[in-house]
């Protein structure tokens, strides 16, 4: 991996944060490189690992030290429907021998375990700090291998120290436009050819929305990555359209695809009912057909009839609960549309990773009042909740302890989370979670006073108005906490 590729893939044509001369305010956080011990939310094989894992029948071989191993497996809910190799974690394990004297020899030697052991169509041989510093070939030794074993060994050059896991994602595209994109045919095509790119089927989300391509006679030639075959990412260049999933993640993708296939891609989202809307009608307008674009119409006023139904009672106890959402890249805007959907009013959004196109589009949604979140620590949720008395905190989980000390509920939005939140389905799963956190009759004691406290003066006049406010909005009289002592 040569500076003169990184810096092509941080200045990216298709991404906002490409840096122009003459650009006024530019955002270079596609600059900044990981310090030592900071790996700024993630590392470059974090972000590579995390959007080729989701190839569930492909085997994954960390060449390096065996913590590097348990970066993401296990840690975020992408879902398979079939094979699951992807599930297991495989590394080279090397020792200070190896540094010493080379891990080349170690890292074949794993590569033809995993092939004879567990017969993958494909296994993915990712670098790491260490061996990238040591200077192992990672290409020579995924040709060898290649070679001899008549299975495609993919080499992923990632290291972490080369930048930020976004960076990262860009990397693990990079090795799939080099090595598996167009190395295959498909059996047959047809007009109504896509593909899925940024979408890593967190917690299922993907099955909520296939169906409904499906029953519009859409096909997803490829997924990248979420629920992916290896032989289907093969196959993705014949395909009409590239629908990028609220991700600049694999921009790259988009936009080489674009030059070297002639795909046209676009950027959708699932999140929100406005948003699902848009992602069908546009995906019908791309594909030029007025009987489609009539079948979308009908699909969409069908699941919108049936949403109103479902959403109803939700909507009527979610109207106007105050939010904070701290959470990183699209996500940051996405979720709020989704939330306006179901009447809730998000006071405070985040704008970490998000790029400026992210940023205007939050700006417009949050309105004049709304505050947004650039670099936020748990001191500084903790002062925007109390700011803004929000009634709740959408984080990912280790913000969940903040929410804790701030006495709110909390819903984690991450990849950790078991709940499906995309499609018409997702949202009423969101409203079924938002609605059960809000309403839990925990809140109503953790508000109270201590029973040591009580009588003291230390009686919180904030806690106590928070019960107050659960009363009038038709909660149950809280039960007294008994004093174990």
């Amino acid at each position: 991996m040569t500076k003169p590729k990184i810096a092509q893939l941080l200045s990216e044509p298709g991404c906002e944060h490409n840096h122009k001369k003459g650009e006024k305010g530019k955002n270079k956080s596609c600059k900044q490189q990981a310090q030592p011990g900071a790996a700024q939310g993630g590392c470059a094989f974090d972000g590579a690992s995390i959007a080729l894992v989701p190839i569930t029948d492909a085997a994954h071989l960390v060449h390096g030290p065996i913590a590097c191993a348990g970066n993401s497996w296990g840690s975020r809910g992408s879902l398979s429907s079939g094979p699951t190799t992807y599930k297991m974690g495989f590394t080279t394990d090397i020792t200070e021998n190896d540094v010493i004297f080379g891990g080349e020899k170690r890292l074949y030697k794993g590569i033809s375990q995993v092939i004879k052991r567990y017969h993958p169509p494909a296994v993915f041989v990712y670098s790491t700090c260490v061996t990238a510093l040591i200077g192992d070939d990672l290409d020579a030794v995924c040709k060898a291998a290649t070679d001899k074993f008549e299975t495609p060994v993919i080499p992923v050059h990632s290291p972490g120290f080369v930048g930020s896991k976004n960076l990262g994602n860009r990397l693990a595209g990079e090795a799939l436009l080099d090595h598996v994109v167009g190395s295959a045919e498909p059996e047959y095509t047809t007009p109504y050819d896509i593909n899925l790119i940024g979408e890593y089927n967190i917690a299922g989300e993907m099955w909520n929305v296939t169906p409904l391509l499906e029953k519009l006679g859409i096909r997803v030639l490829a997924k990248i990555t979420g629920d992916a075959r290896y032989n289907d990412i093969r196959y993705a260049h014949r395909a009409k359209l590239n629908v990028m999933i609220c991700s600049k993640a694999l921009i790259n993708m988009g936009r080489k695809m674009e030059e070297r296939y002639g795909i046209p891609y676009i950027e959708e989202s699932f999140y929100g009912i406005d948003d699902m809307n848009h992602f069908l009608r546009t995906i019908a307008i791309k594909l030029g057909d007025a009987e489609l674009q009539e079948r979308v119409e009908q699909l969409i006023a069908e699941e919108t009839a049936r949403l109103d139904i479902a959403l109803t009672p939700y909507r009527e106890r979610l109207k106007g609960k105050r939010v904070v959402l701290y959470t990183g890249g699209v996500k940051s805007w996405s979720i709020v549309s989704a939330a306006k959907d179901l009447g809730i009013d998000v006071v405070a959004t985040s704008t970490k990773k998000s790029t400026e196109e992210d940023k205007a589009k939050i700006k417009e949604l949050l309105g004049k009042d709304g505050i947004m979140i650039e670099k936020g620590n748990a001191q500084e949720l903790l002062k925007i909740i109390a700011r803004t008395k929000a009634d709740m905190l959408i984080a990912g989980g280790r913000n969940q302890y903040t929410a804790l000390k701030a006495r709110i509920p909390f819903l984690d939005i991450n990849q950790e989370r078991h709940h499906p939140y995309a499609g018409y389905d997702g949202m009423i799963e969101m409203a079924k979670e938002l609605e059960e956190a809000l309403y839990s009759p925990i809140w109503q004691q953790v508000r109270l006073p201590a029973p040591w406290e009580v009588g003291l003066g230390h009686e919180d006049p904030v806690q106590e108005s928070c019960v107050n406010d659960d009363l009038a909005a038709g909660g149950s009289e809280p039960t007294p906490v008994k004093s174990l002592v």
